[in-house]
């Protein structure tokens, strides 16, 4: 399996042309009866390999950070984070493994976090309401974030910069813990966490934008800068209109759905789908509630589940066909830097 990483090192190698990659990428999109751009193609396994060394990696990150937490935590997690670094020079930068250079990332930067908390909190550990504590927790997520950017700079793993942006977010909300205290956490918290979910947002669209036609490798970064904020948005929507609290009524359930839609047209216009993905358990929470207040109370969940599974899949099957109409809907200086909704290909069919 090849991402489009692998074909665009292969284009500056000199080993493909430009327009034998153009040809494979239209025979793929022709095999598959949709086009390229609309498949959010990134790797994630280049093979059960990718599944085996990261098995083994995870076991001797936790062996070696088990071992160190014996003298002391902040060891421990120095020895996960240096030898993340270590695998990742030779599985992420000389075998460009994908599962393998995502974990050793996330251990990496995980274990930078983990580090500098433990040595300066020590066992103590973080108070709930302590001022003080979030902002060192603050301190240490931005030291994590300079940590993925250096990893960016040395491995350029995709997900590094998503992971960065997480880092950028624990500093904000930290910072915003600090200052308010904890008396006022609960009104301002998820007004915080969807303003730096449309942050993280915008981020990723500027990186969409910089290759809407998604060859090369900074579409892959857009994808988990998406995949960040989706979650961000969604959850901090919902919790502000009261979907965590009990039963809700009619009226929000509507709402939820309405929103949904929207997040969809969004989805659409940007051709991302993880909008869609982390808002899916509020709605089917929201259209179980409609059940049951309509008396389908033995069927709600069945009800639900079918309800949404099937208009999901007749939206991915119809994918291509209803973004052009959202796409047309949009002003054209909007439409121009979004990915184009290309003519599916025709597949013929070989004569008997």
């Amino acid at each position: 399996m090849y991402s489009e990483s692998d074909l665009e090192s292969a284009v500056a190698a000199g080993v493909l042309s430009p327009q034998a990659v153009d040809a494979l990428r239209t025979h793929v999109s022709a095999q598959r009866a949709t086009s390229m751009v609309d498949e959010e193609d990134f790797r994630l396994l280049s093979g059960f390999n990718d599944i085996f060394v990261a098995i083994a990696g995870v076991l001797l990150l936790v062996g070696g950070g088990w071992l160190g937490g014996e003298i002391h935590p902040a060891i421990g997690a120095a020895a996960i984070a240096g030898l993340s670094w270590g695998l990742a020079e030779y599985f992420t930068r000389q075998r460009r493994m994908a599962l393998p250079s995502i974990v050793f990332l996330l251990a990496f930067v995980g274990g930078v976090f983990s580090a500098l908390v433990a040595a300066i909190l020590g066992d103590g550990g973080l108070e709930a309401g302590d001022s003080a504590s979030a902002a060192i927790v603050a301190g240490c997520a931005a030291m994590a974030g300079g940590a993925a950017w250096l990893h960016w700079r040395r491995f350029q793993v995709p997900i590094t910069i998503a992971a960065g942006a997480v880092a950028l977010v624990g500093v904000s909300l930290s910072l915003l813990l600090a200052a308010v205290g904890d008396e006022n956490i609960e009104r301002v918290v998820y007004a915080a966490l969807f303003a730096l979910g449309l942050g993280v947002f915008a981020f990723a669209m500027r990186w969409d934008m910089s290759d809407p036609m998604r060859k090369t490798r900074r579409s892959d970064v857009a994808f988990w800068l998406h995949l960040v904020a989706a979650p961000m948005i969604a959850h901090s929507i919902f919790a502000m209109l009261g979907m965590l609290e009990g039963e809700p009524s009619v009226s929000k359930a509507l709402v939820v759905v309405a929103l949904y839609v929207a997040m969809g047209l969004i989805a659409l216009a940007v051709d991302r789908r993880a909008l869609l993905v982390s808002a899916l358990g509020y709605v089917i929470y929201a259209i179980i509630a409609l059940f049951r207040e309509f008396g389908a109370i033995s069927l709600n969940v069945a009800l639900a589940a079918f309800v949404i599974g099937s208009a999901l899949l007749m939206l991915s099957a119809f994918w291509h066909s209803v973004r052009q109409v959202v796409l047309t809907m949009l002003p054209k200086a909007v439409g121009a830097k979004l990915p184009p909704s290309l003519v599916v290909p025709v597949r013929v069919q070989p004569a008997s």
